[in-house]
This record gives C-alpha cells, sequence and structure tokens, in this order.
C-alpha cells in the first residue's frame, strides 16, 4: 500500500504517467481499494513466459476478484451502494477480461507496479542530492513534451488547410465544369439561326470570360495554398527529425549505454515504456503527416496545375519515408540481451522488441525473427552493407520466433527462450590473441510492411558482443573480454573496436562496479582496496592514491600477461577473489569483517601494535580464490617474542566443507577480529548449531579444525569425540583422536620459520583425511557399533 500512497502524491507529467497505466483493461479504482491486497502479492516469482505458471495466475485471478466481491459486499449507505454495483462490474469485466488469459492479467498488474516505483523513486531523488541530475532529466522530458505538443498542433494546422484545400479544389472543378458547360452552349449556337445566335451569344461571352477569370485568379490561389501547405510540411518536418534525433540519437542510445553497463553489473538500464511512449507518439505524427502529404499529392495529380509544386511534394514524400524508415529500423532493439559469455550446447534466451510496432499494426500479420551468430569481421561488413552471402559463425538450434502482441502493455515483441548454440566456427587469431578474446554478436533481423504493405521494412540488430566458450575453464577469461568491452566502448564504433589501454581510474570503477553486482554488496572498493590493486598491477609499492590517478593499464597488463613471480593474470587473481566471496564470503564481506585487500607484510605491520590473538581476514596473494588468517602470538621458539602466523590459504573446497564462522570458531588462539572486535560477537551468528547427541547408540561425526602449535588441552568443547578432523590442503589439519587409530599424531611442525603453512608437509595428512572423509562411518569405527 506504500507505494500507492506515494503514488497519489505525484504531480505534473508523472502523475498523468501514472493515470495512463489504467483503463477498462484494469480500472484505477481497483487499484485503490485494493492497493494494500495487491502490493502484498508475489507477482514476480510468476514466470510468464512459462505456460506452466498459468494455473498460479489463475489463483490469482480468482483471489482478486473474490477480493473485489468482498470490498463490494461492506459498503453501506448511499455512496456505497452505488459503489458496490461499480466493484461488482469491475469484478465481472476482470474475470471476463483474464480468465482465458491469467497471466496477461499478471503481466499487466507488474507493469503497473514497475511504474509506479519507478516514478515514485524519480520523484523522490529529485528532492534528493542527486535532485539537480533528476531535474535536468525532468526539464529534459519537458522539452520533448512541448515538442511533441507543437507537432500536434502543426499537424492540426496542416490538417484544416489541406481540407481548406480540398474544398476550394472542389469548388473550382465546379466552376470548370460550368466553364466547360458554357463552351458547350457556346458552340451549340453555330446551329441557330442568326438572329438567335446574336442574342444569346453576348450573355453566354461575358459569362465565359467571366468564369474564366475567376478560374484563372482562383488557379493561382489554389497553387499558393499548395505552396504554403507544403512549406508548412518542410517545418513541421524539419521539428520532426530533430525530435526524431533527440529521442533515437541521444535518449535510446544512452538507454542501449545502461544496458552495456548493466552487463558489467551497472544499475538497471530501466524500462522501455517512456522510450515506447515517445517512438509511439512520433509514429503517429509520422504517420499523420505521411497521408497528409499523400492526400496533397492525391489533389495534385486530380488537378494539375504547372508550377514547382510536384517536385516538392516528391521531395517531402522522399523525406517522410525516409524518417518514418529510421524510426522503424531503430526501434527495432534487443530489450534483453543473450548471455555475453556463451558456452555451446547451453540453452540461452533473449527478446527482442518494436517499440512502434503496437501504433504502426504491425503485429496484424506479425512478422518473424531469425537469430544467427556472425563473426566481428561479418558484423563489420554488415555494418557497411556488404554483401555477406547470409554467412553465418555457427548455428544455433531453435533460432526463430515470431512476435507476439501484448495488448495490456502494448508491446510487440519476439521472445527466444531456448536457443542453443550447436557449433562454432572460429576466424583466424590475430597475434597474441586466445579464443576468449574473440568477439562475436548476434544478428537479430524479420521483414513486415506496414499501411497495406505501403511500405516493407527489414530489420535487423545486433547483439552486444559474445565471447563463445565450450567449457567452463573459458569463464574468466571471457568475462574479462565482455567487461572490457562493455566498459570501453565508444558509442557509434565499428564493431568491436575498445581501447588497447585505459586510465587506471576508468578501470577502477569498471572492477568496482562488476566486484558490488557480483558480491551483490553495497560494500563496494574502497580507497585503500583500489591502491592494493594498483601496487599489484603495477608492482608498485606506493601507498598514494594520486601516484596512480594518471597511469594507464593495457589490455595485456590486464588479462594477457602473468603477474610478477606468479602463473595468473592481474584478472585471474581478482575475479578468483569476486567467485570467492559471492559463493562463501558474502555476509562476512557485508559485515566489515574481511579486510581482504591487505598483503602480507601489511598484515604484519597492522597486528604487530595489538594483543595477541588479534587477527584478520585477507586475500590470498599467491593462490587464486583463497583468503588466509594472520594472527599475532608468541613465537614458541623464542621466550617473549611475538610474530604474526599466516595460514594457508582457504579455497572455495574448503568452504564446501567447513564454513569460515565454523573454522574461525575452531581456532581457539583467535580471540579478536583487528582491531579489536570480539570473534563471537562478529561470528558467533554464522557458526553451525552443535550436532545432537547419539541416537540408536550411533554417534555423529564432527568436523574439527586444529593448528598443532596453538591446540590446548581444552581446545575441543565436544570432550575430544570428534571422529576426524577436517581435510588439510590448507590449514594443515592434525587429529586429536588417536584412540580410534584414524591416523598417528604428528609431532612435527606443520609451520615454516616465516609463520606460514608449508603445503608440501601437509599433502599427506591431507590426502589421509580425504580418503577417511569418503569412508561409510561403519568402518571409521571399525566396527566398535553396528
Amino acid at each position: 500500500m506504500a507505494v500507492w500512497i506515494q503514488a497519489q502524491q505525484l504531480q505534473g507529467d508523472a502523475l498523468h504517467q501514472m493515470q495512463s497505466l489504467y483503463g477498462q483493461h484494469f480500472p484505477i479504482e481497483v487499484r485503490h481499494y485494493l492497493s494494500q491486497w495487491i502490493e502484498g502479492q508475489l507477482w514476480d516469482v510468476i514466470d510468464l513466459e512459462n505456460p506452466q505458471e498459468e494455473f498460479k495466475a489463475k489463483r490469482l485471478l480468482d483471489s482478486l476478484i473474490q477480493e473485489l466481491q468482498n470490498k463490494a459486499e461492506h459498503q453501506v449507505g448511499e455512496d456505497g451502494f452505488l459503489l458496490r454495483i461499480k466493484l461488482g462490474h469491475y469484478a465481472s469485466q476482470l474475470k471476463s477480461t483474464y480468465d482465458r488469459c491469467p497471466l496477461e492479467l499478471v503481466r499487466c498488474i507488474k507493469h503497473i507496479l514497475y511504474t509506479e516505483q519507478r516514478l515514485v523513486r524519480e520523484a523522490t531523488n529529485s528532492s534528493s542530492p542527486l535532485g539537480g541530475m533528476m531535474d535536468s532529466m525532468s526539464q529534459k522530458y519537458q522539452q520533448i513534451n512541448q515538442a511533441f505538443e507543437e507537432l500536434r498542433l502543426m499537424t492540426q494546422d496542416t490538417e484544416n488547410d489541406l481540407r481548406k484545400l480540398q474544398h476550394n479544389q472542389e469548388y473550382f472543378i465546379i466552376q470548370y465544369q460550368e466553364s466547360v458547360r458554357i463552351q458547350a452552349q457556346l458552340t451549340s449556337l453555330a446551329t441557330l439561326p442568326p438572329a438567335d445566335r446574336q442574342l444569346r451569344e453576348p450573355a453566354l461571352l461575358n459569362k465565359r470570360a467571366t468564369v474564366e477569370a475567376w478560374l484563372t485568379r482562383e488557379a493561382n490561389t489554389l497553387q499558393k495554398y499548395r505552396l504554403d501547405l507544403a512549406e508548412k510540411h518542410q517545418k513541421t518536418l524539419q521539428l520532426l527529425r530533430k525530435q526524431q534525433t533527440i529521442i533515437l540519437d541521444d535518449e535510446l542510445i544512452q538507454w542501449k549505454r545502461r544496458q552495456q553497463l548493466a552487463g558489467n553489473g551497472g544499475p538497471p538500464e530501466g524500462g522501455l515504456d517512456i522510450l515506447q511512449s515517445w517512438c509511439e507518439k512520433l509514429a503517429e505524427a509520422i504517420w499523420q503527416n505521411r497521408q497528409q502529404i499523400r492526400r496533397a499529392e492525391h489533389l495534385r495529380q486530380q488537378l494539375p496545375i504547372p508550377g514547382p509544386i510536384e517536385d516538392l511534394l516528391n521531395e517531402l514524400n522522399s523525406t517522410i519515408t525516409d524518417i518514418i524508415s529510421a524510426l522503424v529500423t531503430s526501434t527495432f532493439i534487443i530489450e534483453k540481451q543473450p548471455p555475453q559469455v556463451l558456452k555451446t550446447q547451453t540453452k540461452f534466451a533473449a527478446t527482442v522488441r518494436l517499440l512502434v510496432g503496437g501504433k504502426l499494426n504491425v503485429h496484424m500479420n506479425p512478422p518473424q525473427v531469425k537469430a544467427t551468430i556472425i563473426s566481428e569481421q561479418q558484423a563489420k561488413s554488415l555494418l557497411k552493407n556488404e554483401n555477406t552471402r547470409n554467412d553465418s559463425s555457427g548455428e544455433i538450434l531453435n533460432n526463430n520466433c515470431v512476435m507476439e502482441y501484448h495488448q495490456t502493455t502494448g508491446t510487440l515483441s519476439a521472445h527466444f527462450r531456448n536457443m542453443s548454440l550447436k557449433r562454432i566456427k572460429r576466424s583466424d587469431r590475430r597475434g597474441a590473441e586466445s579464443v576468449t578474446e574473440e568477439k562475436f554478436t548476434i544478428l537479430f533481423e524479420s521483414q513486415f510492411s506496414i499501411g497495406g504493405n505501403e511500405l516493407v521494412f527489414q530489420v535487423k540488430t545486433l547483439s552486444l558482443p559474445v565471447v563463445v566458450i565450450v567449457h567452463g575453464s573459458q569463464d574468466n577469461n571471457a568475462t574479462a573480454t565482455v567487461l572490457w568491452d562493455n566498459a570501453f566502448a565508444e558509442p557509434g564504433r565499428v564493431p568491436f573496436l575498445v581501447p588497447d589501454k585505459v586510465l587506471w581510474p576508468q578501470l577502477c570503477d569498471a572492477i568496482n562496479m562488476k566486484y558490488k553486482a557480483e558480491v551483490q554488496s553495497n560494500r563496494g572498493l574502497s580507497e585503500e582496496n583500489l591502491v592494493f590493486l594498483a601496487q599489484k598491477a603495477f608492482s608498485s609499492s606506493s601507498n598514494n592514491p594520486d601516484d596512480y590517478r594518471n597511469m594507464t593499464m593495457t589490455w595485456s597488463q590486464f588479462n594477457r600477461e602473468s603477474l610478477p613471480g606468479r602463473n595468473f593474470t592481474f584478472w585471474q587473481w581478482f575475479d578468483g577473489v569476486m567467485e570467492l566471496t559471492k559463493k562463501h564470503l558474502k555476509p562476512h564481506w557485508n559485515d566489515g569483517a574481511i579486510l581482504g585487500f591487505v598483503n602480507k607484510q601489511q598484515a604484519q605491520d597492522m597486528l604487530m601494535s595489538k594483543p595477541n590473538g588479534t587477527f584478520l581476514l585477507r586475500f590470498s596473494d599467491s593462490e587464486i580464490g583463497g583468503i588466509t588468517i594472520a594472527w599475532v602470538a608468541e613465537n614458541p621458539n623464542k621466550a617473549g617474542e611475538r610474530m604474526v602466523w599466516n595460514l594457508m590459504p582457504y579455497t572455495t573446497k574448503d568452504f564446501s566443507i567447513r564454513s569460515l564462522a565454523d573454522r574461525i570458531s575452531d581456532l581457539n588462539h583467535l580471540l579478536f577480529l583487528y582491531p579489536d572486535r570480539p570473534k563471537d560477537e562478529v561470528f558467533s551468528k554464522y557458526y553451525t548449531p552443535p550436532l545432537s547427541k547419539a541416537v540408536d547408540g550411533y554417534v555423529k561425526p564432527q568436523i574439527k579444525q586444529v593448528v598443532p602449535e596453538f591446540a590446548t588441552a581444552n581446545s575441543d568443547p565436544t570432550g575430544g569425540k570428534q571422529t576426524y578432523m577436517d581435510h588439510g590442503a590448507s590449514p594443515s589439519p592434525v587429529s586429536h583422536a588417536h584412540a580410534y587409530g584414524i591416523y598417528p599424531p604428528m609431532s612435527d611442525s606443520m609451520l615454516d620459520t616465516d609463520g606460514d603453512f608449508d603445503l608440501d608437509d601437509t599433502m599427506d595428512v591431507a590426502r589421509h583425511v580425504e580418503e577417511l572423509l569418503r569412508r561409510p562411518v561403519e568402518s571409521q569405527w571399525g566396527g566398535q557399533q553396528s
């Protein structure tokens, strides 16, 4: 109900847009009286493209009608009597409209709620710090709407002039016929006797002279009317071109740019409702003026009068055809892009939409859309209008779809739901380019006519670049190519050129946007995080952000050349961090528990000034997708000396066995999360609840983690009853349960002299524990219970 309360406060154009959402398909009274119920339903969980969801939609329709009927029955008094009748009528009307297509009701209400939320959000933002930008946008929208009003008045004016011209021309033709009749009478006088002819001829000659003089004057007047009308049409077409340029070259291009950035995790590009309404107004104005110009041409053909009007009308007709062609071809767009990392033999979807389809009645003969995958070179040739001989670079299954018209929203679109790339044909690669740097695009094309086959259009549109992979291991490198392209592509570029190097702050914006989207967090990368990344990218030690502002990073540095001393690139390391955080560390990142972007030396400097048991979490420098715990404690080999220890990095594999919070809980020597927060205060809400007691003589196995140098006699809250310890690829588990004969005690230290775990020394234990994890519980207990 909150949205509806705020929607009622809208003013001006926003209020008009909100009101236009309602009509016979969904009366505004229903929205008002059932606002709380409507906003309380889970409309978004229904997949409109899945026919099997129809039963859910039918249930919602029945509930809506029942709510309306209940509301009607509770109306009392004189006003209540009328409202009861009206609400009852609406219940019957909605049942009649949507009983056979309940999914359309869901589509309609989702569209209404989305638009209301957007209008409320925009109105709210206008009073925020972004108000200046919103005011500017509002001013732009106002200018566009004013231009449409001016076009409407100009079109109405030329319509009136055309009717006046038609009326005058019809009267002229009548007078011309009178002139012909007088001439015929004069000719017939030749058959009369001279006396009769002399008696009647002067009057007819005078009458003919009068009519011919009038015809001469009126012909000049008609010619002037025609020229004036043509001049007015020229001015109208100039304004139409200007308005169309603003909408197609500014607003629509900006929407496409937002759609491209959304592919990198930017904010949603927003709906197309306003753009469609503008395009439909353009289409209506263009079509009305086109019809007027055709009628003017018809009047000229009906009554040819020598002069320049014929050339003027031909020019106008050519111009208006160009304008409508540009509108139709530019508004054939991809509403939902195909995935930009496209794996072969995998189902994918896309949606194309014609913004003027409903207004031009294209749906009366629904066109078919075809999807084809083409290479970068083929895309270049296509935009140059070169003959590509219907070439493609692969085979897409289920690549034909008929456009459907949705009456409630007025949209004409084609939903490709089950496409699959069966095979791909790669081109010869350039230099060091890998297969994950090769870009393709999905070409969508269709053909349809408007105006009773008066105009036939062949429309085409290209998807954002896609990178084709055949194995999941190629995903991260393909994502790098897509990220770079989406972030740094220039509008109107030659497919699919991007700069080879960009300023570091530009790249920071791109990876921060991607990080926040992947991790689904409002906590992005701080300036300190970005300095850490700059140090890693440029092998620098400077902590001053200003030192990096004018530095550039090349594509090769980003994802072609390995970092110094490593076997992975900058992007591969960063992508590993994102994947680990997204899958296992999201709540801890959002809580601010993970510093993450800190190197080993920085961690040591930070911890040495803190009490023993203080720890922090940082992403591993040496391993992709790893996170390690660093903590400060006494040096067991040197009394009175403190040192910082680093646990061998955890990876996704480790967290799939035991969570980070539980691992931290296991390690009793970890006391305070840097700088001074008790660890239970930060992590206890994520601990796994204790296991239940033994049932029917069986004890459930429990995984625990122990660091040998820091294990204490009372470190096990279960009294030493664990059956086995965690696997030890990282961080080196040691068993306390020698009584069960799982594996012998390990007396050797697994920490090197720097406080780091040594991978080679722990692999035998790790393999042993992993083997134990795969055994049935019975075999581990050696038959002690049955």
